[in-house]
């Protein structure tokens, strides 16, 4: 039967793409460890490529997002999990999210049904539950770290103070009022997956690293701490990924974004950085 292949540098995944046949059909799924949905559809996968013989003209390939920078930005990947279906270098279809009926029917769409009955081995839909409170064990029952408590060091210059939750909000009015501070709680403001000393994912690893190279003070929200700003930000922001910088308490974008402003400004937030004049001001 078959099974996902993890494919594990960027060498290795361009050479194993090239040497396909052209009629294999590339179940290409990109995740993160971090991603409770991504266990889900880790399991989904495994499960659904089980159903095939080895010999189908079917390929599953798993691809962590972040540790293979370059395939990700390849395909478009901006949020995990991700599946892509390639035949011939030709992307045929993609699926975001951790739904098994939509990936299953996009694989047999083209590569046609399976052996075996999925019905009892699928798990069920992922659920979202509210992580513990600060005092809760580092390491919690989904493999993640607490970080709720997390105080920056002071030789961290480029931060400002950690903007913590208090007790969550039950109306979106209140809730949007409290994002609406949030933004506005530094000139520069972040929110990130974990902190700038302990980035949770590759694109917040790689924000802090284009905001610290250019010396840019700013203030952080951990939204692994707090999973009311982490869902709310989405619709409030109408941007549904992670990172996201805040300027002024206007949204920037995420990592591409921030990435392109700085290749096409090179002034780009400078007033902002330690020796700029609204940083010096606002320390």
């Amino acid at each position: 039967m078959a099974n996902v292949q993890e494919v594990t540098d960027e060498s290795s995944f361009g050479s194993t793409i090239s040497a396909l046949p052209p009629s294999t059909l590339a179940v290409i799924y990109f995740h993160a460890p971090w991603a409770a949905p991504c266990k889900q559809m880790s399991t989904v996968l495994s499960t659904l490529a089980s159903t095939y013989p080895a010999d189908a003209p079917l390929r599953f390939f798993s691809v962590n997002a972040e540790e293979l920078p370059d395939v990700s930005e390849a395909y478009d990947v901006t949020a995990v999990p991700y599946i892509v279906l390639q035949r011939e270098g030709k992307t045929l279809e993609t699926v975001s999210g951790s739904d098994a009926s939509k990936v299953r029917a996009a694989v047999e769409k083209y590569a046609g049904a399976g052996s075996g009955d999925l019905n009892n081995t699928l798990p069920p839909a992922q659920t979202v539950t509210k992580p513990p409170q600060p005092s809760a064990p580092a390491n919690q029952s989904d493999g993640t770290k607490n970080l709720a408590a997390y105080a920056p060091s002071a030789s961290e210059q480029q931060t400002a103070p950690q903007y913590t939750s208090e007790e969550p909000q039950t109306s979106k009015e209140e809730l949007f009022k409290r994002l609406g501070e949030l933004t506005k709680a530094a000139p520069v403001m972040l929110f990130m997956k974990g902190t700038p000393s302990a980035p949770q994912c590759g694109f917040s690893r790689q924000t802090v690293s284009l905001l610290r190279e250019r010396g840019i003070r700013y203030g952080f929200f951990n939204i692994l701490a707090d999973d009311e700003v982490r869902q709310g930000l989405k619709e409030y922001a109408d941007w549904p990924t992670f990172p996201q910088l805040w300027v002024g308490g206007e949204l920037v974008g995420g990592l591409d974004i921030v990435r392109e402003e700085f290749e096409n400004d090179p002034n780009f937030l400078s007033e902002y950085s330690v020796n700029g004049q609204k940083a010096s001001a606002a320390a």
